[in-house]
């Protein structure tokens, strides 16, 4: 990009022109040839580190106020860093004309968009975001990384609050949107399902008129959506209106789900390395998205079978003769009741364990959302459900009230990592769940290091 173009993109001009090769928001990695984009963050502040990235050789800096020192002719001064990065992104997408798949959702987002990645990948050098990279910083970067290589793709859309995803959409204008779920993730911020469904939905102010919105039927929010100037279509499994169906669902020992898609482009068989029915909704709407795109549907069942599972996603671990599922990347009451349907289905020797922490962003009926849970758990084929965290005492006293004869609360992660270690037996399957910012992983790596002892 031409620095002019960048500041044209935020609104502004500079005196001068000059080639641009990266946007960096990292002052350490600026150099000749990039541009600072400096953003607030809730524990630095990248205004402050603008001079410096300027003496590093950067050509200009996008700041929010005026930097001392620094030449003013350098320094592109715009309202919001963050808002900044986003339009910046948006120009260098504009360079390229290729189909982009827009997915958000309060769960099943970041599996949906790899089974997606997987599907356009059978023909489609598809480019997507890495790791959590879905929000106001990681969408705008990975824009960044999109070459003349690239023929496809797939953008995973995260938010907390109305806007964000108004402002991500915008600059990302899919030619295909797919919203997964609207459950509670979020709702202290946005007070209702309703209000949460109303964010998810900013999804469609960057599509283009007539652009395919792929919809989980399943959800009662979702599948009551419409659309003059989309085209909707339903995936699901309960649902019979959605036009994208799971049928003949069937688990197949610890690793792999097979089942038949009824579609519009016929009926194809396909199976997923993963269990879990959540899972196989989220596949489904994997397939849709790269029919819609020109995938053969043959071809696109087919490629459902490459879907690999990223980070804590329900990745298996043996461990002593047991299995250790991590399974604690993010959790809400949605996907806390998927986990232990799954864990409940889980071929199993043993004993099946839920290790639990508390969920995150729920409001002022956490407590309660935490009970019923607790509740739901008590009702499946689960042996014993252990938990640390304030709120999870409430998930343990849903489950006690429930009839669950073993349930445990632990005052802390070190004294349910001991009662781990003397719990575990051979054959047993231990599912570890709980919000990312609880940190339950800490219990994994104590009872994977004291377990090298063992």
């Amino acid at each position: 990009m031409r620095l002019s173009e960048i500041a044209g993109a935020v609104g502004s001009s500079v005196s001068f022109d000059a080639p641009v090769r990266s946007v960096v928001t990292d002052s350490r990695k600026a150099c000749a040839g990039t541009v600072f984009v400096a953003i607030r963050g809730e524990a630095l502040d990248g205004n402050d580190f603008a001079a410096q990235a300027l003496a590093n050789g950067a050509e200009a800096a996008v700041v929010e106020r005026r930097i001392p020192g620094a030449d003013p002719a350098r320094c592109i001064i715009v309202p919001d860093g963050k808002r900044a990065l986003i339009k910046i992104g948006g120009a260098y997408r504009g360079r390229f004309q290729i189909p982009f798949v827009g997915v958000t959702g309060s769960v099943g987002k970041t599996t949906t968009k790899e089974f997606i990645h997987a599907v356009l990948s059978a023909k489609y050098h598809t480019l997507k975001n890495e790791g959590n990279q879905n929000n106001e910083i990681g969408v705008p970067n990975t824009l960044f990384n999109l070459t003349p290589r690239h023929e496809a793709a797939v953008i995973e859309m995260g938010m907390s609050g109305f806007g964000e995803i108004r402002d991500l959409t915008l600059a990302v204008r899919p030619s295909v949107g797919v919203i997964t779920s609207i459950g509670v993730s979020h709702i202290e911020m946005l007070g209702s399902r309703e209000n949460i469904l109303k964010a998810k939905l900013e999804l469609l102010e960057g599509m283009p008129d007539g652009a395919p919105l792929l919809l989980c039927g399943d959800n009662d929010l979702l599948a009551a959506v419409r659309s003059d100037r989309l085209r909707v279509c339903l995936y699901g499994m309960e649902n019979q209106d959605c036009q994208i169906r799971a049928v003949n669902v069937e688990q197949h020992g610890e690793d792999s789900t097979s089942f038949v898609i009824a579609s519009p482009w016929g009926s194809h068989a396909a199976s997923i390395p993963i269990i879990g029915r959540h899972n196989v909704l989220d596949a489904l709407a994997a397939f849709g998205t790269g029919c819609l795109l020109g995938i053969e549907p043959a071809a696109a069942a087919a490629a459902l079978s490459s879907y690999r599972s990223t980070g804590m996603r329900q990745k298996q671990v043996p461990w002593h003769g047991a299995t250790i599922v991590e399974d604690c990347y993010n959790c809400s009451p949605d996907s806390l009741r998927a986990a232990a349907l799954t864990l409940a289905a889980y071929p199993c020797r043993g004993k099946r364990v839920l290790v639990l922490s508390d969920m995150l962003e729920l409001g002022e009926n956490a407590a309660a959302m935490h009970r019923e849970c607790g509740a739901f758990i008590a009702r499946q084929e689960i042996d014993l459900l252990m938990a640390c965290g304030p709120l999870s005492s409430d998930t343990v006293e849903g489950a006690d009230r429930a009839g669950m004869e073993r349930c445990c609360h632990y005052p802390d992660q070190s004294s349910m990592a001991e009662a781990l270690l003397h719990a575990i037996r051979p054959g047993d399957v231990v599912w570890f769940k709980a919000s990312r910012g609880m940190k339950l992983e800490d219990v994994i790596h104590t009872l994977y290091r004291k377990g090298e002892s063992l």
